[in-house]
């Protein structure tokens, strides 16, 4: 079984980067990563797999949301996001490999892939492949999850010595809906964490009272959660999780 690494129950992780389209700093862009650098801060970001099986630091499926283009990432090239600009920024969509590059090992890395199979099963492979093969010579502290089992058990087989985790939730926000509800049920009750080799869970915040979770964390599990957007709500979180994925405010720093 593989350990996460201290700094991640430590150091507050930035959300997709420490973003601020204010500031002109587009989610999971180089800018938000150099940002949450400067701040101390550590880095969450989400890798979605390009046509050709490349991983690129992009957190939807469809480039609607985040660019000026349409239709799917899996339907362009790395070379193709390559070119394509984030809203609210003067950057392009960056790749995994050129992130990993940028950051060198200054900041905790919190990697999750995104689910390739479109219902959280056992369709995934050359995304898991990509990002492995990226991180071949990279120093630093590095941690992958997915929401999909099948994802981090085939992180396991081809990486067995990276730390890896699942992300976790209630399954009951109409976002998920596209989820088979025979699934999601099955997802809630968490049933694959000692199966994948998982050394933590990141939790939805809002579900952390969840029984399941405790029952964890009783044994042994690191418990890290999702998206907290406040002091208010950071406090309430760590009556129960290790450490926090955070957004839109300046979550204190660990004092010496």
């Amino acid at each position: 079984m593989t350990h996460l690494p201290p700094v991640f129950l430590s150091t507050p992780i930035a959300h997709r980067g420490y973003h601020n389209l204010a500031k002109g700093r587009a989610e999971n862009s180089r800018a938000a990563f150099l940002a949450a650098i400067e701040a101390g801060y550590g880095i969450e970001m989400d890798l979605q797999r390009t046509k050709d099986d490349q991983a690129m630091v992009f957190h939807d499926y469809d480039l609607t949301r985040l660019t000026s283009e349409r239709g799917p990432i899996q339907q362009r090239s790395a070379a193709e996001m390559a070119e394509i600009q984030l809203i609210g920024s003067n950057e392009n969509v960056p790749s995994f490999a050129e992130v990993l590059d940028l950051v060198a090992g200054r900041a905790p890395l919190l990697v999750e892939l995104k689910d390739q199979d479109g219902e959280m099963g056992p369709n995934i492979g050359p995304l898991e492949q990509a990002v492995v093969n990226a991180l071949i010579g990279y120093e630093g502290p590095v941690a992958l999850m997915s929401f999909n089992p099948h994802s981090v058990a085939k992180l396991a087989e081809l990486a067995p010595h990276l730390p890896r985790g699942l992300v976790t939730e209630g399954w009951t926000d109409k976002d998920t809906q596209m989820i088979p509800a025979a699934r999601r049920q099955i997802l809630r009750d968490i049933p694959d964490y000692d199966r994948v080799g998982a050394c933590f869970i990141s939790h939805e915040a809002a579900d952390l009272s969840r029984p399941r979770v405790a029952e964890l964390k009783a044994s042994g599990a690191h418990i890290l959660c999702w998206t907290i957007r406040s002091p208010e709500a950071e406090a309430e979180a760590r009556k129960i999780a290790d450490n926090i994925t955070f957004e839109g405010y300046a979550a204190a720093l660990p004092t010496a």
